[in-house]
């Protein structure tokens, strides 16, 4: 199903200031939040709205997706990878406010009214080297991480035999009243015993030393996308650290190193190439076969051609899969002077010289100047 415009899901003009979308974002959390909200599909509006404003909310991303719409954050996969660089605190302060507003205490994470907070996992971040080639052409390459997952032992619950715990009595806080001043309050917090998730085991796992969680080193297949230059990011959607409590996992995000080729240079999607010709190649034209990143193709040289002529062959640079465009490929032309003649040569270059060779516009300004000093 195509995505619907951000501008749209927010329910904003294409003009609108940073606090009419912080200020419609916040509205639609209220409505949709999945702990809060018993319409259909809660859970799909409020991540439609919170990927809308993890774009909007970035001044850097939301002039790419101004410019280029959906394809400047979708990965390899055709999934969205546009929450890299965005500061998810400042997100946690707008549901936490949100949650707030209907009653709940929240500490850190999502949480429901039993106090058994749903933590989502961290992200984590890949920096991989490529070479120049596979960042051309696309490729997979198979990557070892250690990331937190479930612990294996007790499927993440920390322990067995479960109850509820006897001193929050389930509800994952404490109660204290405590006197001051001003009279008495009663302060609430998470309960010691427990940790907040208002349960408790009759045995703690020995593995996971009651955390629900260890350390995986998982091999993972990444699929490179063609075009992917240096500090390009992916995202593995759900390959990050794991939730706690039913909260979602993380995201895995790879970013690319490439490597410098020796002889072609990159320009975006474009590539450069400095080719050698002799003299008579330059003067008198001829066809020259040219590596490209596709394979060699035959270029015309014309007749008086210069030292660092550009020539462009036409698609010939990077198809890339980042931006779905297509580069050109430039020619640098590098006249060479030969350095040592043989007799036989030499005798050529002055009969050549014996010629009329200075009616180019550039000789007869020349004589010009000389005259006129």
């Amino acid at each position: 199903m195509d995505k619907r415009d951000y501008y749209e899901v927010l329910g904003v003009s294409k003009t609108a200031s940073q606090d009419e979308i912080k200020s419609a974002f916040r509205k639609l959390a209220k409505k949709y939040h999945p702990d809060v909200s018993k319409e259909e599909n809660a859970a799909e509006k409020f991540k439609e709205a919170q990927e809308a404003y993890a774009v909007l909310s970035d001044e850097n991303k939301r002039k790419q997706y101004d410019q280029f719409g959906h394809a400047a954050f979708t990965n390899s996969q055709g999934g969205f990878s546009g929450y890299e660089g965005f500061d998810f605190g400042s997100m946690d302060d707008i549901l936490s406010e949100v949650l707030k507003n209907f009653g709940f205490h929240t500490g850190g994470g999502y949480s429901n009214s039993r106090g058994n907070r749903r933590q989502d996992g961290s992200d984590l971040l890949y920096r991989m080297t490529i070479s120049f080639d596979e960042a051309v052409h696309g490729t997979k390459r198979d990557i070892k991480v250690d990331v937190e997952d479930e612990c294996s032992e007790c499927d993440g619950k920390g322990g067995f035999g479960s109850h509820t715990c006897p001193e929050c009595k389930g509800s994952g806080t404490v109660s204290r009243q405590q006197a001051s001043l001003f009279g008495s309050f009663i302060s609430r917090t998470t309960c010691p015993t427990c940790g907040g998730t208002g349960t408790s085991f009759d045995k703690t796992c020995t593995k996971c030393h009651g955390s629900g969680r260890e350390v995986k080193n998982k091999t993972l297949t990444v699929t490179i996308p063609k075009g992917v230059d240096t500090g390009n990011r992916i995202r593995l959607a759900g390959k990050g650290e794991a939730g706690t409590n039913g909260g979602y996992p993380g995201d895995l995000y790879i970013e690319f190193s490439v490597k410098d080729d020796e002889f072609f240079q990159r320009d975006g999607n474009d590539i450069y190439a400095v080719i050698p010709l002799t003299i008579t190649e330059a003067v008198l034209g001829c066809k020259k076969m040219v590596p490209t990143i596709h394979g060699n193709v035959e270029l015309t040289i014309p007749e008086g051609t210069k030292n660092n002529t550009r020539l462009r062959l036409k698609g010939k640079g990077i198809d890339s899969d980042i931006n779905n465009k297509k580069g050109d490929m430039y020619v640098i032309t590098n006249v060479i002077i030969p350095s040592k003649l043989n007799r036989k040569q030499k005798e050529l270059f002055k009969e050549l010289d014996d010629t009329d060779l200075d009616g180019d516009s550039e000789f007869k300004d020349y004589e010009k100047i000389l005259k006129k000093y």
